[in-house]
């Protein structure tokens, strides 16, 4: 069973930057890994993922030009790197893996890591 741990969240002001890692315990070559984003009484966003096979990747468009997604394949980890951060990405951020291609529900996922971004 594959293990999810996600680093990197906090406090931010807006318009900065921070990086979030998603560390698994053992190869994500055969599987989707995505970055969702849960915010309490709202619906789960879906913000990014990426293939470990091939390094293709998936973007919001709520994030899209601000956040990009990598792989370590050496080293079982994904990255968020977060840009221009606002407001509006206050949220509980976890990860997912699926195995596979495509991203979907998440068989696999992290506790989750919290960013606030502070006005």
């Amino acid at each position: 069973q594959l293990q999810l741990v996600e680093s990197g969240g906090g406090l931010v002001q807006f318009g900065g930057s921070l990086r979030l890692s998603c560390a698994a315990s053992g190869s994500l070559d055969n599987y989707a890994i995505g970055w969702f984003r849960q915010v309490p009484r709202q619906e789960r966003e879906g913000v990014s993922c990426i293939s470990g096979s091939d390094g293709d990747t998936y973007y919001a468009d709520s994030v899209k030009g601000r956040f990009t997604i990598s792989i370590d394949n050496a080293k079982n980890t994904v990255y968020l790197q977060m840009n221009s951060l606002k407001p509006e990405d206050t949220a509980n951020y976890y990860c997912a893996a699926d195995p596979g291609y495509y991203c979907s529900g998440g068989e696999y996922r992290g506790q989750g890591t919290q960013v606030t971004v502070s006005s």
